[in-house]
């Protein structure tokens, strides 16, 4: 059995194609899923009271997998950049590490991050998929 998986199934050698006999179109995350994928990406930092997940997964309509933990990783080091402004290197390397983790994520935190991180994929992009899936895909 081999299992193979493309962001560009088009690229693909016609005869390797044949070969591939089952393709699976796999769309970008849904709400429910866009949920999911952000608390598991904030699973290790502490979250603070005001995160709303609704708000951020409705937020991110569009982003894939990636896009979102990108998008989690940018906010979760936003406690650490406020901590490190205007600090010397000296005193940033005397921190205690339960001084630089203990600032939970807020919503002003993926506020940034939303800012900062667009998602990857287009609608051009995602025609081209479904155009794809539509001609040569079996499942």
């Amino acid at each position: 059995m081999v299992l193979a998986a493309t962001n560009f199934p088009w690229d693909i050698d016609e005869a390797l194609r044949r070969r591939l006999e089952k393709r699976i179109y796999i769309p970008l995350p849904d709400f429910n899923s866009r949920k999911e994928l952000i608390k598991i990406n904030l699973r290790t930092v502490e979250v603070a009271p005001d995160m709303n997940f609704d708000e951020v997964a409705k937020r991110t309509e569009g982003y894939s997998g990636d896009d979102l933990t990108n998008v989690c990783r940018d906010a979760s080091l936003n406690g650490l950049r406020r901590k490190i402004a205007g600090k010397t290197r000296e005193e940033i390397k005397n921190f205690a590490m339960e001084e630089i983790v203990k600032d939970p994520v807020t919503m002003c935190d993926f506020e940034a991050a939303l800012a900062k991180v667009q998602k990857s994929v287009s609608p051009a992009d995602l025609e081209r998929h479904e155009k794809w899936f539509a001609e040569f895909g079996s499942a």
